[in-house]
C-alpha cells in the first residue's frame, strides 16, 4: 500500500481501537480477546463466552463484526491450524497481524476479480460459450452437448460435469479436486469430464469451475492471480499480508488458496455490502456485485447460489424476522456473512478441519444467530 491510499472508515475504526490499546497490545493475556473498552464489545465478549460453553462450540480462531462501516467487535484466540500450502501449522496464537487461510471463501474473491477483468474488457461475458475460450482443446469442443456450456454455468457451478469433491474425501486420488491437481493439464482434465446433467439444471460444488475462471483472468491480464488481485483490489483497499498458494508448476489454487489477515477478509465483505465501492472508488462494478449475489440455482432448503457467492436467510435466536445474507464458506469453518438489511458484516476463521461440513456450519451459524444477531437486530 502506498502513502497516497486514503483510509476507509473501517481502517480508521481499526486504528482507533489499536491506539486505545497501545498499538500492538491488542490482545488480552490468556484468553486472547480483543480488549475494547466499549459496552458493545463487553456484551459481545460475555455472550460469546456463554454461548460457546452452552453449545459446546470449538475451534474459533477469529471473529470480527462491523456495522455501518465500523468494527464493533474483534476477538482472537489460539488454536491448531492448517495451511493450503504448508499443511499443519501446529498451535497458532492468532491476532490482528496473523493471516489465516480462507480456503473456499477464496472462490468469492475470484468472482470479484472476474468482474473487474470483465469491466476491463479482458475476459468473456457470462453468456459466452465456454469451449470457445479454449481453442487449444478443439477436440473436446466437438463432443456433443459441450456447445451448450457457457461462462455463466462456470460462475454458477451448474456445468453439469461429472465432478465430485464432496462425497470422496480430500486427499483421495478419486476426489475430483485432487485428480485435477494431479493431472498433467488441469484445464483439459476439467473440460474433458463427461456431462451428466443438463447445463444449468443442477448445482455441483466444483473447485474446477474456479480454476477455469482464474485461468481466464491470468491469461487475459498477463499477471499471476495474486499480482492481479493485489493491483486491482488488495492494494487499493489497504490490505496487509496476502498470499495465494500455488502448485509446483505455479498454477494457483484458485478455489482455496487465498490467505489474508482477518481484518482484510472483513473488508471483502464490506466491499460487497457497499456494492463494490471503496473510498469513493468503484473497484468492482456495482452491477456485477448485484449479479454475483443474486440467486441462480437452489442448493438445498436453506441456501441458493449466485456466481460463486452463497445466498440465504437467517434469524436471530428466538426471533422470527428473516435477514438475507450473502457470503462465502470455506473448509474448517471459514465464513464471511454480509447482511445488507442490518448493514452488517461478520468474518469468522476457525480450525475445525476434522469436523463434518454440517458441524462446521453449526459452529458458525450458532455464533451468528445466538451471539451476533441478538445484540444487533
Amino acid at each position: 500500500m502506498t502513502d497516497q491510499v486514503r483510509r476507509h472508515p473501517l481502517d480508521r475504526s481499526i486504528a482507533r481501537r489499536s491506539l486505545m490499546l497501545g498499538g500492538a497490545a491488542i490482545l488480552l493475556a490468556g484468553r486472547g480477546r480483543a480488549a475494547f473498552a466499549t459496552p458493545a464489545a463487553a456484551d459481545f465478549d460475555r455472550r460469546l463466552a456463554f454461548v460457546t460453553e452452552q453449545e459446546k462450540l470449538s475451534g474459533l480462531h477469529a471473529l470480527l463484526v462491523s456495522q455501518h462501516g465500523s468494527v464493533i467487535f474483534e476477538h482472537y484466540q489460539p488454536g491448531e491450524d492448517k495451511s493450503r500450502s504448508r499443511g499443519p501449522l501446529g498451535r497458532v496464537v492468532f491476532g490482528p497481524d496473523v493471516p489465516h487461510d480462507l480456503y473456499s471463501v477464496s472462490k468469492g474473491v475470484v468472482a470479484l476479480l472476474y468482474g473487474i477483468a470483465l469491466a476491463e474488457g479482458k475476459v468473456p461475458p457470462p453468456e459466452a460459450g465456454l469451449y470457445a475460450q479454449f481453442p487449444e482443446y478443439a477436440d473436446l469442443a466437438l463432443q456433443p452437448g459441450r456447445e451448450k456450456l457457457t461462462i455463466a454455468h462456470v460462475l454458477s457451478m451448474t456445468m453439469g460435469l461429472a465432478w465430485d469433491e464432496l462425497s470422496i474425501p480430500y486427499g483421495h486420488p478419486q476426489n475430483s479436486e485432487d485428480a485435477m491437481d494431479a493431472a498433467p493439464d488441469r484445464y483439459r482434465y476439467i473440460l474433458s469430464l463427461p456431462i451428466v446433467y443438463a447445463p444449468g439444471s443442477q448445482w455441483t460444488y466444483c473447485g474446477g469451475a474456479t480454476a477455469l475462471l482464474a485461468h481466464l483472468i491470468v491469461r487475459a491480464t498477463g499477471q499471476p492471480l495474486l499480482d492481479y488481485a493485489r493491483r486491482v483490489l488488495f492494494e487499493p483497499m489497504g490490505f496487509g499480508a496476502s498470499a495465494w498458494a500455488t502448485d509446483s508448476r505455479g498454477e494457483p489454487y484458485a478455489a482455496s488458496g487465498l490467505r489474508l489477515l482477518p481484518r482484510d477478509m472483513l473488508k471483502i465483505g464490506q466491499l460487497v455490502l457497499s456494492g463494490g465501492e471503496w473510498q469513493g472508488r468503484q473497484l468492482v462494478p456495482a452491477g456485477w456485485v448485484k449479479t454475483i449475489t443474486t440467486p441462480v440455482v437452489r442448493i438445498d432448503a436453506r441456501r441458493d447460489y449466485g456466481y460463486h457467492w452463497y445466498v440465504g436467510q437467517v434469524t436471530a435466536a428466538g426471533q422470527s424476522l428473516l435477514h438475507r445474507w450473502v457470503g462465502g464458506i470455506g473448509w474448517g469453518g471459514q465464513f464471511l456473512f454480509v447482511l445488507p438489511d442490518l448493514d452488517l458484516v461478520v468474518a469468522m476463521n476457525c480450525g475445525n478441519y476434522g469436523m463434518t461440513g454440517r458441524e462446521q456450519g453449526r459452529v458458525a451459524f450458532t455464533i451468528l444467530m445466538a451471539v451476533v444477531l441478538p445484540l444487533l437486530s
